[in-house]
């Protein structure tokens, strides 16, 4: 036998070769990468033609030589060796039989080889077109029990988060649980998920923390650094539970709003809000209130809730037996809804007044609506808005210079008038309503297209069985004999789509619109006074505009 360089074009296919199975795409890349980067490591085995001819046949090595050709490389080291009788099958059939993968233990003592010789892991990667992730799974392998390893070396190897798990236990603590879980004899299989559930602790994090390293050092935490986690984020950690949750709750009481509450988690992971609060999906209010727990992760979690108003006396109802009493039936959405969607149009209605382009004239029309808020009162020239005084100076002192004149751009007003009627302005269904004003406002500027997706299971539970079989028209979700398979199907419907309520759109009804604009028509005597205060109207207008040039 003898070793010879030659052009891998030149080589004939055996006919007669064992594995006439396509090999996989994915083991054929593989194959590509590592000739590209190392060469070809075993060189195939070649015999000349056996009727005499010039050529060379392939007696094992077939994907090396096909790779090889597809890297673009010109010449290779073949093996070449005499004709056998049987055309090289005996020898074919007994390398493949007797050829076995490495194991993942002897990968990994390669690669720890190659990293001693000065191989970093994405060198490595490539060199073996393997992912940088399996090259690190494979070095967890240094910290895990001897006996273990054999095991492994074997073929029954643990998954990732079971090898990460054993890898963080110390000798002695692994050695131990393998007494208990290691196989019997005849078994070739370990219960790895037992084994690494023995082994397993709580690891608290400290990107989880909201605490600092004043508290951290008062609670005596210890922070060990995960080696193996990628390492764009912080992989620092600890076991000590105990100590991490007494830090975070710590943290909270020092930073509990006014009026807050700290709260605990349900068996669901859900805060546990005080009885009759209704929590708030939206921005909150000014009257609502804020409560902090610590979720299953030991993170510090913030949400927010209102307490219903008292409720007034209700007439009690008398039967005299003549007439039956009939319920009355549920409206297409709750009170629960209703305080869902004021939070929303709210929340929408000011990002719309930040963000919407709106127009010198729409500007100015909507700061006198919004004079006609209810949430405004003027008396007698001096406004008393239930926001208070500071929020308005602050708009307002924008607008004057120093000498008490005022001094402006247009952009500067047209931002202090944004954010004055941001103030203003609220659809909330509690002391801040500004009524239907508000609703007009947000229809003028386009404020639905700044609206949420309301196809959840927090909003879509508000609705009726009606109002929820309404929501199915023009989707493809057929209404279900039960209400909550209803609202699944349309929960996974709209998780892809935008769904608005008609009910939170922001345009008024007719009626509605009619009633009010009829309750503030001014009446014939009001307007005949204000003629003869004021002179002719035309008259009057012109010496307005006089007088503001």
């Amino acid at each position: 036998m003898r070793l010879m360089k030659i052009d891998p074009r030149a080589l004939k296919d055996n006919p007669d070769r064992l594995r006439q199975t396509k090999s996989t795409p994915q083991a054929d890349a593989l194959l590509l990468a590592t000739i590209k980067a190392v060469g070809i490591v075993q060189p195939p085995v070649v015999s000349p033609e056996a009727d005499g001819g010039n050529g060379y046949i392939i007696h094992a090595g077939h994907r090396r030589v096909k790779q090889a050709i597809a890297a673009g490389l010109d010449e290779i080291d073949v093996l070449v060796d005499e004709v056998a009788n049987d055309n090289g099958a005996m020898r074919s059939m007994v390398t493949n039989i007797a050829f076995e993968p490495m194991n993942p233990v002897d990968q990994w003592r390669a690669i720890e080889r190659l990293v001693a010789l000065g191989w970093t892991e994405e060198a490595i990667g490539v060199a073996l077109a393997l992912p940088v992730r399996q090259i690190r799974k494979l070095r967890l392998l240094a910290n895990v029990l001897p006996a273990m390893l054999d095991h492994i070396a074997k073929g029954d190897m643990p998954n990732e988060q079971q090898l990460r798990t054993i890898a963080a236990a110390s000798p002695d603590e692994q050695r131990e649980v393998w007494k208990a879980h290691k196989p019997k004899k005849g078994d070739p299989q370990v219960s790895w998920w037992s084994l690494a559930n023995g082994l397993s602790r709580k690891q608290m994090y400290a990107r989880d923390a909201s605490f600092g390293d004043d508290l951290a050092q008062a609670y005596g935490i210890q922070w060990v650094e995960d080696l193996f986690a990628p390492a764009d984020q912080d992989s620092r950690y600890t076991t000590d539970v105990e100590a991490f949750l007494g830090a975070q709750q710590e943290w909270m009481t020092a930073h509990l709003p006014k009026r807050g509450v700290i709260t605990e988690a349900n068996a669901w992971g859900e805060p546990t809000l005080p009885l009759r609060a209704e929590r708030v999906h939206g921005k909150p209010g000014k009257s609502d209130r804020t409560a902090m727990y610590l979720d299953r992760e030991g993170k510090v979690q913030t949400v927010h809730f209102r307490m219903p108003e008292p409720k007034k006396a209700k007439d009690k109802v008398v039967d005299d037996g003549d007439d039956a009493i009939v319920a009355r039936p549920r409206p297409p959405v709750t009170g629960k809804g209703i305080d869902m969607i004021g939070d929303l149009r709210t929340d929408a209605l000011h990002e719309a007044l930040a963000r919407a382009p709106i127009s010198d004239d729409a500007l100015m029309a909507l700061l006198v609506i919004s004079l006609a808020g209810r949430n405004i009162t003027i008396q007698s020239g001096a406004s008393d808005d239930i926001y208070g005084f500071a929020r308005m100076d602050r708009h307002a002192a924008r607008l004057v210079g120093d000498d008490g004149k005022l001094f402006y751009d247009m952009e500067t007003l047209r931002i202090a008038a944004r954010s004055a009627l941001i103030d203003v302005l609220s659809a909330r269904q509690n002391r801040s309503a500004s009524g239907i004003v508000a609703r007009i406002a947000g229809d003028a500027i386009g404020a639905d297209n700044f609206l949420p997706n309301m196809g959840t299971e927090d909003f879509l539970s508000c609705l009726s069985r009606q109002a929820l079989e309404a929501s199915c028209k023009d989707t493809p979700v057929l209404p279900r004999p039960r209400v909550k398979d209803t609202r699944a199907a349309l929960v996974a419907h709209f998780a892809e789509e935008r769904f608005v309520h008609p009910a939170a759109l922001f345009a008024p009804d007719a009626a509605e619109l009619a009633a009010w604009l009829s309750s503030n028509e001014p009446d014939e005597d009001q307007e005949a006074d204000r003629s003869r205060d004021t002179g002719d109207g035309e008259h009057d207008e012109g010496a307005f505009r006089e007088a503001a040039e």
